[in-house]
């Protein structure tokens, strides 16, 4: 199902219709809108999720737009840096207006995503302060002149759960290490005793062991559940 937030904005979404009213809800970024919540693999975590009483919205990342070919995206990325940083405002305020509409209940909103999708994620968590829970599988952390690790002062306080193969050599398994680690760092520097920031590394598999596992879909899935208090 759709919404339209704008004219020339739509916003895609699995769950209850929109007449039912306000529902805990989450942003899955993967591929298109299209993509990541209708083609498995990529869209396990939304079966999942597709079970309960919440609706997971989507937005097209960058360079996935029209059937482009997705192999090709962080070519584009790379020679068009500016693609993301203006998808990343183009998203904020297509969030804020679904905020302002009502749609969503600000108090149980959840952000997550897979590879660059995970990296978009974290940035739009670390711009809007209703996303608590942080989800990401095997997330790019570094890009162009863009990393998360910049966000750390940012996400302190949200809770963050990331998976990663113990030798992803596409996004890199130290450098998401490195993220998590600076994170809980920070945390406890301004006065978390006890951070809910975790890394979950589990044994890597398909391509540069940077495939995410169906299990490993359905335990994060369930835990951002949960930390939406419908599990």
């Amino acid at each position: 199902m759709m919404i339209h937030v704008d004219p020339d904005t739509l916003v895609s979404y699995v769950g209850s219709h929109l007449d039912m009213g306000p529902l805990p809800a989450a942003f899955y970024f993967s591929l298109s809108a299209e993509d990541s919540l209708g083609l498995d693999p990529f869209n396990q975590p939304v079966q999942f999720l597709s079970k309960l009483p919440i609706r997971v919205f989507s937005l097209t990342l960058p360079a996935h737009e029209d059937k482009k070919d997705p192999h090709k995206a962080m070519s584009i990325w790379q020679e068009n840096p500016h693609l993301v940083e203006e998808f990343i405002t183009h998203a904020k305020t297509v969030i804020y207006r679904l905020l302002e509409k009502g749609v969503l209940i600000p108090e149980q909103l959840a952000i997550f995503g897979l590879s660059r999708g995970g990296f978009i994620a974290a940035h739009l968590a670390a711009h809007i302060a209703e996303f608590k829970t942080l989800l990401a599988f095997a997330p790019l952390t570094q890009f162009d002149h863009m990393s998360i690790e910049g966000l750390s002062d940012k996400l302190f306080d949200r809770k963050v759960r990331f998976y990663i193969g113990n030798h992803d050599t596409r996004v890199g398994t130290d450098h998401c290490f490195h993220f998590i680690n600076k994170l809980s760092k920070t945390a406890f520097e301004k006065g978390i005793r006890s951070p809910q920031v975790e890394l979950i590394i589990s044994p890597s598999t398909g391509q540069y062991g940077h495939g995410t596992p169906k299990e490993i879909f359905f335990q994060g899935a369930e835990w951002l559940a949960k930390q939406l208090g419908v599990l």
